[in-house]
């Protein structure tokens, strides 16, 4: 049976990229594959960042977001997910469409706004800003044991527990509703993004929480709702 908890959002703002989400190795990566990696040596995190910046602005805007691409969807294009053609045509598609929220697959939606929120700093402008939310809440269960669902499977918990936060209307709902209510929860982490636990105080446990605002949006004018969530069904083997 679905344990209910109190939800309190404790705090909520609009973002346009996420903190670190591109590191040092990742603009190493970026210069390798523009051909620019000589002489990076000894240069400063500060200093590299600029040069990959420049370096990127000085092609034309579907050639920067093709080695963007390629670069965040290395594994898919290893593991034939996502073929070389497929990159080619999101690197031309990206400057006009909002691919973190058009996109089918929701879990490359995450990559898809921090792809934008380079390039359009690379470009000063081109590509769309990127719409994101990060925001603070506090959970309250009636019983302890009724946390044990954010160990289990944090993602698609907290997912479920939000849902409940939104109208029985809202595209969360009229696109996933079958995995909120079910066992499992395979796009979960697409729509949560990134997901802290702050603090742990047995009956309450605070949280941060970085996603997109495609989805929750509303929370910036709801202050508390009570909702039921659980977590996935680890599949036995047989």
């Amino acid at each position: 049976m679905p344990a209910l908890f109190t939800v309190q959002i404790d705090s909520f703002r609009k973002i346009n990229k996420i903190a670190n989400a591109w590191s040092t190795e990742d603009y190493h990566a970026l210069m390798e594959m523009m051909g620019l990696d000589d002489g990076l040596e000894g240069m400063d995190a500060a200093e590299l960042r600029e040069m990959c910046m420049m370096s990127l602005n000085d092609l034309e805007a579907d050639e920067a977001a093709k080695v963007v691409l390629t670069h965040l969807f290395a594994d898919e294009l290893a593991n034939d997910e996502l073929t070389a053609g497929k990159i080619e045509q999101l690197s031309h598609d990206i400057s006009d469409d909002r691919l973190w929220e058009e996109y089918s697959d929701c879990l490359y939606h995450e990559r898809f706004f921090s792809a934008y929120a380079l390039l359009r700093e690379a470009f000063n402008g081109i590509f769309a800003q990127p719409t994101g939310v990060e925001f603070i809440v506090n959970v309250r269960a009636g019983d302890i044991e009724d946390m044990a669902i954010f160990d289990e499977s944090p993602c698609a918990s907290m997912v479920r527990l939000l849902a409940g936060g939104l109208s029985d209307n809202a595209l969360l709902h009229r696109l996933y509703d079958e995995q909120i209510k079910g066992q499992q929860f395979p796009q979960a982490p697409g729509i949560v993004w990134k997901l802290q636990q702050l603090a742990d105080d047995g009956l309450t446990r605070q949280f941060s929480v970085v996603s997109s605002s495609f989805w929750f949006e509303s929370f910036g004018q709801i202050d508390e709702f009570e909702a039921s969530s659980h977590a996935d069904v680890i599949d036995e083997e047989e």
